[in-house]
């Protein structure tokens, strides 16, 4: 039951000192803003009609969201970790029918962007490969100004309505009291927030996916999140969602290597992305979208303005309209990468919002986060944030002001400057907004065709292979074992239940824990279920569907989507895969240049690997040995290819470590070369397994290109349940 809020919460007596500056303990009181006035309803914005775009009245709103902005100087408040290149792009397709957008409107034509790739939870010292979301934000020099398609790798998110996206950050981040966990869910206030919000089930899902742990940058897809609208020179609408399909196609790594990453080579992704570029694999994305007209915007059994929702591709395909190369990376850091600036809310003609309430209030506070961020409102005029676009306005002055505006007009309409600048008129491309009726009584709620929090959620999972099933219920069991409370452990179990019984039932074994069937998801507002006063603004009955014909009946979902698995839905391929190959002063060389042609060949890397580094000896020649066996990790690494014997090693220690590798990279799936002279050292580091033709399993010397097809399958995950006895 809720705790009876204190009489000081009620009222305030008479001061004889000046109030105290800290904060009592927060149980038992009312919410209120900052001035004290209690909150009646701390999930919506404040919106025209349950569906209609929220306003900017809200003075709630805009108090919580201002605050949080504010909380960081100067990394961001989230996405602080990031990396980030340029290049161009080109579009593929001619989308004038839907857009007036100039940079989709012609085949063939290019425009710069930049790309900056970040997760989401941890600040900048924190490592790349954390179980995390990854921002995918993509800014377009166009010739009409600059627009930001500001994403993730995720097509959805963990909340319906901006109003929650501080509480949602402060669960996630290190707990206040103790700084602790850096860059990782795993612990009680992320947990807890989850358990109570159903909202969220969909995301965290996708969270326990690989999808949350890529590869690299290069091998991961880009999401809109929010459904936004084209529109044509007639100003007709369409629905449209955003997709960035990578070329090398999707991959992720296994959570040990992730772990044992994160210690090795924290800035692995980083990494990654810059020596690619610098090496000229340049890495390519396509861009597809799925266009719903405006007639269908109530046509499927969700919400098209749900940002906790996707479109299955099975009922809307993907059309791809362009492609995006990045093929150089930034002179400096700092000036290019860490001040740049993103916001969905730069748009350019053609391209324009939807009324999702998260969205709605991301427009707010991108800007206002920024301006603390960068020092002041001028932002836009650091370079990497000029748009190539002339700018022609009367703002002035304030912090970090470059331009030098000339003349004595600083307004509009003059006669001085001879009304210059001037509004664009009918004839000249300019932005409008597209013409949307609104109409709705002024409420704080959310519309009930927001209400179903698990089919999506269900639907995800069961799209998944058999292997990617099983790391879900890993990742789930692994997080909430980190989770102190046990009420909280108990209640996500539940919630698991409500998508997938089989699941719920072994992560609930895993953690020793009881299912209770049928259980009801309490209401996030009122998680304890205690009894509160009645609230006339949050009854979304009364409101709902006033002014929207819904059909009685909807497209519903499909049973499955293998474009919702990374294993399902990637084509084999062998390009930019990075090999090791272990070698000493015995290797066979002719089967280590036989093998190494045509991994090349194919586009991979070769990287020779032996006790010492610099140059020495290998099977009478020399070579120049890169890295070192004790200071490398196999986990770096795509495969490994074995020139070793248990007697190519002078130092025991040396032998250790070679047989610690290639263990590893059989234990991960990982494709594995053995030569002539290593069959018994294969052996021996796979405890006999390697002797009961496990799959990956290659010759070295006969079949080089059994090597480069079997390594273009990126895992050989038919030897996950071979593997398990094996040791980190």
């Amino acid at each position: 039951m809720a705790k009876t809020p204190s009489k000081s919460s009620q009222k305030n007596p008479k001061q004889t000192q000046p109030p105290r500056t800290d904060m009592p303990a927060l149980e038992g009181d009312y919410l209120t803003t900052n001035q004290g006035t209690r909150i009646s309803n701390n999930h919506d914005s404040l919106k025209a009609g349950p569906r209609g775009p929220s306003l900017l009245e809200d003075f709630v709103l805009r108090e919580k969201i201002t605050s949080f902005d504010h909380e960081r100087i100067p990394e961001r408040a989230v996405h602080a970790r990031g990396a980030g290149a340029f290049g161009y792009f080109e579009c593929t397709k001619d989308m004038s029918k839907f857009t007036e957008a100039g940079l989709f409107g012609k085949p063939g034509k290019k425009t710069p962007v930049l790309v900056r790739f970040s997760t989401v939870a941890g600040s900048r010292g924190s490592a790349d490969t954390a179980r995390d979301v990854r921002g995918f934000a993509v800014k377009f020099y166009s010739d009409e100004g600059n627009y930001d398609l500001v994403g993730n790798n995720m097509p959805v998110f963990f909340i319906q309505d901006a109003m929650k996206f501080p509480d949602l950050v402060h669960a996630v981040k290190p707990e206040q009291h103790n700084e602790i966990p850096q860059a990782s869910s795993a612990h009680d206030t992320f947990w807890d927030f989850i358990s109570l919000m159903p909202e969220s089930t969909h995301m965290i899902f996708w969270a326990m996916s690989d999808r949350a742990i890529p590869r690299s940058y290069r091998m991961m897809e880009g999401f809109g999140v929010h459904t936004f609208r084209f529109v044509n020179q007639k100003g007709e609408g369409t629905f449209v969602k955003f997709h960035w399909k990578p070329k090398l196609g999707l991959h992720g790594l296994v959570w040990e290597e992730a772990q044992m990453i994160s210690g090795m080579d924290p800035d692995f992704h980083r990494r990654d992305l810059f020596e690619n570029i610098e090496q000229g694999n340049a890495p390519e994305w396509e861009l597809g979208v799925q266009l719903i007209p405006e007639a269908d915007e109530h046509k499927y059994a969700f919400d098209l303005l749900d940002p906790t929702k996707l479109v299955p591709e099975e009922l809307v395909p993907v059309t791809v309209i362009g492609r995006m190369v990045l093929d150089r990376n930034p002179d400096n850091y700092f000036s290019e990468i860490e001040q740049a600036v993103f916001h969905p809310g730069h748009l350019v003609p053609g391209i324009d919002l939807t009324n999702d309430p998260l969205l709605q209030g991301r427009l707010f506070s991108y800007t206002d986060t920024q301006i603390t961020r960068l020092g002041g409102p001028n932002f836009h005029e650091l370079p990497v944030n000029r748009p190539l676009a002339d700018v022609n306005n009367h703002q002035r002055d304030g912090f970090g002001r470059h331009t030098i505006p000339k003349g004595r007009v600083a307004y509009e309409p003059n006669s001085i400057g001879k009304g210059c600048p001037f509004h664009a008129g009918a004839k000249m491309k300019s932005f409008v907004h597209f013409t949307e009726r609104v109409e709705g009584h002024k409420v704080r709620a959310r519309s009930e065709s927001f209400g179903d929090h698990f089919s999506q959620a269900k639907l995800f999972y069961d799209s998944q292979s058999a292997p990617e099933q099983e790391h879900i219920r890993k990742a789930f069991t692994f997080e909430l074992s980190k989770v102190e409370i046990p009420a909280i452990r108990q209640r996500m179990v539940e919630t698991l239940m409500l998508v997938n019984k089989e699941l719920a039932g072994a992560v609930a074994t895993a953690l020793n824990l009881k299912v209770t069937k049928g259980t009801e998801q309490p209401s996030p507002a009122n998680p304890d279920n205690s009894p509160v006063p009645p609230n006339r603004a949050t009854d979304t009955a009364i409101y709902d569907d006033e002014a929207i014909q819904r059909p009685k009946t909807r497209v519903p979902l499909p049973k499955k989507s293998p474009a919702l698995s990374m294993v399902l839905s990637s084509e084999p391929s062998a390009e930019t895969r990075k090999v090791a190959f272990i070698i000493s002063a015995n290797t066979p060389a002719g089967e280590v240049t036989a093998l190494k042609k045509a991994i090349e060949d194919a586009g991979g890397a070769v990287e020779l690997i032996a006790p010492e580094v610099g140059e020495q000896k290998m099977g009478g020649a020399k070579v120049n040995v890169p890295k070192a066996l004790n200071s490398t990790p196999s986990v770096v690494y795509d495969g490994v290819a074995v020139f070793v014997d248990d007697k190519s090693f002078a130092n025991p220690e040396d032998l250790g470590h070679a047989l610690k590798f290639v263990a590893q990279s059989f234990k991960h799936c990982k494709t594995v070369a053995v030569s002539s002279i290593s069959k018994k050292l294969v052996s021996l580091a796979t405890m006999g397994l390697a002797d009961k033709a496990a799959p990956g399993l290659v010759p070295a010397g006969a079949k080089p290109k059994a090597f480069v097809e079997a390594l273009s399958q990126h895992r050989h995950w038919e030897r996950a349940a071979l593997v398990k006895s094996l040791p980190a």
